[in-house]
């Protein structure tokens, strides 16, 4: 089969078209032949540091990590999937896993859920990695109807996910972004925009919660941005973040009783963990689709499977609105 390969690690011109191995198919395992892929900051932090990141697969690898496609064969022992089903997962691209940016690959079943019936296979390969993230960073936040709820970046990959899944919870949700197409596309989704570039946290906290702050909060920018996240918080709040990368003066969080989640959504995959929850969590994602309660958002350029190189630019650019996703 097709695949792109890194036989070293670096910038975006390290990817080779090549010709592998079909995977084989083995228990509790599916063969799909991929679709569509779409790339995550995590794939692009793999394919430049290498063995310096943990998680990082050896060279040669084949990256990527959200995928859609259809079933082609099905292991001994999976019950829940036939051939010809259409699904979609994050399960490859990482540790000794094969990614996505290949004809086909090899999935263990409990990592995949069936593809929403209304969506496109390039829209559900937008969705795995940043739909389980969001969805677990506000179930462990412990979300609540008629919360107020403060998504940091809604306009992001994670965060717009969120911001539609914490309305969907019953929330008033309120998010940030730094100009006039992020903070669009915030209240396009159904949330109070906030320029975080021209109202200081002060401002925005006595604006939408008269100075009691938000219930809970999704940090998906993370970083020192946490300590925006603190000062937002109301007392005894709920702070998910996504980016924890740092040393960080835990004082703010300490004196209003602040109870912080680390989401790292890529355990189950890392340590084969629970990996059922991740195939249950994109379960329920697909129903709330189909009834029309979320969506992903894709930028408007496309790439082909030789291309990736130019997607992983696309996505580092910044200039890019929604999730970039790659035809296979």
């Amino acid at each position: 089969m097709k695949a792109m390969i890194v036989n070293e690690f670096g910038d975006s011109s390290v990817f080779t078209s090549t010709e592998i191995a079909k995977p084989e198919i083995k228990p509790g395992h599916v063969l799909v032949r991929v679709a569509a892929s779409s790339v995550n900051t995590v794939d692009m932090m793999i394919r430049q540091m290498g063995p310096d990141l943990p998680l990082s697969p050896p060279a040669p690898a084949v990256l990527g990590m959200d995928f859609a496609g259809i079933i082609e064969a099905v292991g001994e022992g999976v019950t829940d999937f036939a051939v010809g089903d259409e699904v979609y997962g994050c399960a490859g691209g990482l540790a000794d896993l094969q990614g996505t940016l290949a004809e086909y690959m090899l999935a263990d079943a409990k990592l995949i859920a069936n593809k929403p019936k209304n969506l496109s296979m390039r829209e559900a390969a937008a969705l795995p990695l940043v739909a389980i993230t969001a969805y677990e960073g506000l179930k462990r936040a412990q979300v609540k109807e008629g919360q107020n709820v403060l998504v940091h970046g809604g306009s992001g990959g994670v965060g717009h996910i969120a911001l539609q899944l914490a309305r969907y919870f019953g929330a008033n949700v309120f998010s940030t972004g730094g100009g006039d197409a992020q903070t669009a596309l915030i209240e396009e989704l159904g949330a109070t925009s906030i320029n975080y570039k021209t109202e200081t946290v002060a401002d925005y906290v006595q604006k939408h919660t008269q100075g009691a702050g938000f219930d809970v909060i999704f940090d998906s920018v993370g970083g020192a941005n946490l300590l925006n996240s603190f000062e937002a918080a109301a007392l005894n709040g709920q702070i998910a973040t996504t980016v924890s990368l740092l040393e960080l003066d835990l004082s703010g969080a300490h004196f209003k009783g602040l109870s912080l989640h680390v989401v790292f959504m890529l355990i189950p995959m890392l340590h084969d963990h629970k990996r059922e929850v991740h195939g249950q969590i994109l379960t329920e994602v697909a129903g709330i689709i189909e009834a029309g309660h979320l969506r992903p958002v894709l930028d408007d350029l496309t790439f082909s499977l030789e291309e990736v190189g130019k997607a992983h630019d696309r996505l580092a650019s910044g200039q890019g609105l929604g999730k970039v996703v790659i035809d296979i």
